[in-house]
């Protein structure tokens, strides 16, 4: 005789896991390093751009009425700037743009550099607008913001900008190295001036894998993400993202334990391990949008489908009770 257990009818299998987030479609890849603003009821996404096995130009261009279906809109350099190639011998691309509207224009701030060398520079490119139709638009090359080289301790690259409160820009920048950097611009140049103070941010013990910054201030506080681990290894990378706060953009930024992200302190925003599907590894390259009332966070991370490629994923931002970002 057949036990009750026996004849119990199978399981029934639930709903599909779906990846945290967004579900793009469009040109989304590849994608590496977005970063995202919003003008004319566009939003406005720039990435990571290598000379080779790309489409021509550096720093492709991208756009999306919904931040859902993305479409491609070219490229802001058609080749490296002559300063940045003297500057960085060897460099392929453009790396890590960052792009705000400030003074009356579009800041976008790059990187120049090569892989795993310090010899880099950042520069800046501006346009009054973004849209094309417009005849104010037009990017124009403002040139050398700041550079490293093989005698400083840091890593001139991953810029991100930050106009605080009282109107005072910072621009923070890092990978590798000693870690996550800041020094104050002049808001008429979007430039530093002579010998500017350097503040430290963040950093992580040997290999120092950090990188990436990006900063925002909410209710009064400052919030430091930054990249940890390893990209750039397709399906092997070991990428993810942590977020610190702090009073004051120069620091010290602390995590929810009150570890200071100067001595490797760090609190987990993005992981691999909290996509249930384990389709999209590496997650980094943190970029914050706030439009519509709510915040979103736009990343890269590697497509287990297709074979590694770096892909944009988009991610809403809730806020705990105690004021820190929750990546839903």
């Amino acid at each position: 005789m057949a036990t009750p257990s026996a004849c119990a009818p199978p399981p029934v299998p639930g709903p599909p896991l779906a990846a945290p987030g967004l579900a793009l479609t469009g040109d989304v890849s590849p994608v590496h390093d977005p970063t995202i603003v919003m003008e004319g009821g566009l939003a406005h996404l720039f990435s990571t751009t290598s000379q080779i096995r790309q489409p021509p130009g550096l720093v492709h261009w991208r756009t999306s009425r919904d931040l859902l279906s993305w479409a491609h809109n070219g490229a802001v350099f058609p080749e490296l700037p002559a300063w940045a190639a003297a500057a960085v011998p060897g460099a392929k691309g453009i790396w890590a743009p960052d792009i705000s509207h400030v003074a009356g224009e579009f800041r976008l701030y790059y990187s120049v550099s090569t892989f795993g060398k310090n010899t880099s520079a950042i520069g800046l490119v501006v346009s009054k607008t973004l849209l094309t139709s417009d005849p104010r638009f037009g990017w124009v090359d403002k040139g050398l913001v700041v550079r490293s080289g093989a005698q400083d301790d840091f890593n001139a690259i991953d810029p991100d900008l930050l106009v605080d409160r009282s109107g005072r820009h910072w621009l923070s920048f890092g990978s590798f190295w000693t870690g996550i950097k800041l020094i104050e611009l002049d808001p008429l140049t979007g430039k530093p001036g002579d010998r500017p103070k350097m503040h430290a941010l963040a950093r992580r013990s040997a290999p120092g894998a950090i990188e990436a910054p990006e900063m925002i201030e909410r209710g009064g506080r400052f919030y430091l993400f930054a990249s940890i681990d390893f990209c750039c290894r397709g399906v092997d990378s070991t990428y993810s993202t942590i977020v610190g706060r702090a009073e004051s953009p120069t620091g010290p930024f602390v995590d929810t334990e009150g570890r200071p992200l100067l001595e490797g302190g760090g609190t987990t925003f993005l992981h691999a391990d909290r996509d249930p599907t384990r389709r999209f590894v590496g997650p980094g390259h943190v970029t914050i949008l706030s439009t519509g009332g709510a915040d979103f966070v736009a990343y890269h991370a590697y497509d287990r489908e297709t074979a590694g490629r770096p892909t944009l994923r988009i991610q809403r931002i809730d806020w705990s009770p105690d004021g820190w970002p929750v990546a839903r």
